[in-house]
């Protein structure tokens, strides 16, 4: 239990003075002029959290609010104080790093741009420049070149248009104007610098002023925006262009994925009243590993050791989880255990499964034309599958009718499928898969459902994003049968959380329930019944 120690002594003030020192050496004032105050509060709560775990003092989640405020507050008020005005030269600072005035009592929808005079100059002769670049160039034909080319060329036409329209920008400010032009031309415009980030795990567009990102599970606002809605509207059909789909009136949602396999789903006017919103669930470059899951803390190393056994014993295994818990990383992960000599047939969506197998196949859905003909749904792909002899079958995530196709294939050999599915328990995976059954149209009665589920999945492994932006796995629970009209389960392992630590974090326990696995005939097949029992007893 946390307990509030402050005393004459130890007051928010006299913390404050004492940490100070501390969040200066962090962010020297040389940065501080262009250190955002979001940043500013990040190492200000870093600080307050060392603080206390060193000097073994308690705070309760108030006082260290009021303590984080006041030490953001007082660095800000403090370099404003010391902040001189500045006047862009052409040796001056780039862009992004342009003196930042404190904004203590900005509003948070404040225009970003105000707080940024050199960057309001490189937009300002964007809006007056583009069209005129347009027009001088052939759009065709330069979308063909590599970006270093046609960044030579443009800085060439800046210049003179530059002269011509006699607009003052520095060095750095024609470089950001140069290359805000070729993301706008060859990328996805504003969008850029975010899917270059790669702490930046998902980005939110909703409208042309509003573009929010996802960074260690926290979702904040951004500066990024757009010119207006049209402008989003551009780059959301350049998106999905590039896959062969479309986005209009008449189709106004769309999934679709970028080069580097980052979801993406798109959705205009009329349904999307405030504009077209365009949401990005990045790919990471890193590839997530079991082994990286460890390090993260997202699950013990005895529940990393069952996964990779029931991924090499061909279990069949459905992942849980609710949006954005981090279901198809741990598919990626989980996927990593087949054996380089199967044949394994993807079956998405919108294609973003990274398997590292020689021999994998990979299948796309298809939206209907504008005919609405020659539309090809997940069960069309999951039926085709079955004929063309995979090993393993891997729906990226059920949501329909397939769910019966693939539950049959589970149950005619095809050992170590793997789906996910949208739920917050193993149970409640169970109800949810007996829904999508029924959506498929045959006349089976819930008992023959829940038998064709019992024969069929082994293994249901639920993953959960909490409070604290963290993914864990909350359950590793297998299902045993059927008892009446019920299915059986038992959890091999369940995450617990115990509290809350003082930076923010949840102390999570993972407990072992030490059961007898009922998958043990499988690993024994496959020699690995005697570590899956050392495991489980550790």
């Amino acid at each position: 239990m946390t307990v509030n120690i402050l005393s004459p002594d130890t007051t928010i003030a006299a913390l404050r003075d004492r940490l100070m020192p501390v969040l200066k050496g962090k962010i020297p004032i040389e940065k501080a002029k262009w250190t955002s105050r979001a940043d500013v509060a990040r190492e200000a709560k870093a600080s307050v959290g060392e603080f206390l775990a060193s000097s073994r003092m308690e705070l309760n989640l108030l006082d260290q609010r009021d303590l984080v405020t006041s030490l953001v507050n007082g660095y800000t008020a403090e370099n404003a104080s010391n902040a001189k005005p500045t006047v862009s030269t052409p040796d001056s600072a780039p862009p992004a790093a342009a003196a930042e005035e404190s904004h203590e009592n900005t509003p948070a929808m404040a225009d970003p741009y105000a707080r940024n005079p050199s960057r309001a100059s490189v937009e300002q002769a964007k809006l007056k420049l583009q069209p005129i670049v347009l027009e001088r160039i052939d759009t065709s034909a330069a979308a063909k070149l590599p970006r270093e080319e046609l960044s030579r060329d443009l800085t060439g036409l800046i210049a003179d248009l530059l002269n011509e329209t006699k607009i003052q920008l520095n060095t750095a400010e024609r470089a950001e104007l140069v290359k805000q032009l070729l993301d706008d031309m060859l990328g996805l415009g504003p969008l850029e610098p975010l899917l270059a980030d790669e702490s930046i795990s998902e980005i939110m567009v909703n409208g042309a002023k509003r573009v929010f990102i996802e960074n260690q599970g926290k979702l904040t606002l951004s500066d990024v925006q757009f010119r207006d809605n049209a402008h989003v509207l551009s780059v959301a059909t350049r998106i999905v262009t590039a896959i062969g789909r479309r986005i209009d009136e008449s189709s106004p949602l769309c999934d679709a994925r970028l080069a580097d396999g980052s979801r993406v789903n798109i959705i205009i006017p009329p349904l999307a009243i405030d504009g077209a919103t365009i949401t990005i669930r990045k790919f990471a470059k890193k590839k997530i590993t079991l082994d990286t899951m460890l390090k993260f803390g997202s699950l013990s190393p005895s529940m990393a050791k069952v996964l990779r056994i029931a991924g090499r014993a061909r279990l069949n295994i459905l992942i849980s989880g609710g949006t954005g818990s981090g279901k198809t990383t741990l598919l990626n992960a989980l996927s990593q255990m087949i054996d380089h000599g199967e044949r394994v047939v993807t079956i998405e969506d919108a294609a973003e499964l990274q398997l590292q197998q020689p021999h994998v196949v990979r299948l796309e859905t298809r939206p209907p034309n504008l005919e609405g003909h020659g539309e090809v749904t997940m069960r069309d792909l999951v039926k085709n599958s079955l004929r063309m002899r995979p090993d393993r079958i891997i729906v990226g995530e059920t949501r329909g009718g397939e769910a019966l196709d693939m539950l049959q294939a589970m149950n005619t050999g095809h050992d170590g499928s793997m789906s996910t599915v949208h739920a917050n328990r193993p149970r409640e995976a169970i109800m949810r898969l007996e829904n999508l059954v029924g959506m498929a149209g045959a006349n089976l009665s819930p008992r023959a459902i829940r038998q064709q589920i019992a024969s069929a999945i082994d293994m249901i492994i639920q993953v959960s994003r909490m409070r604290d932006g963290s993914r864990r796995v909350a359950y590793i629970t297998e299902i045993t049968g059927m008892e009446d009209e019920t299915i059986t389960m038992q959890d091999l392992y369940t995450c617990e959380v115990m509290g809350e630590m003082p930076d923010g974090k949840l102390n999570v326990e993972f407990k072992n329930h030490g059961l007898r696995p009922y998958c043990l005939p499988k690993a024994a097949y496959f020699g690995l019944d005697r570590q899956l029992m050392e495991t489980i007893e550790s």
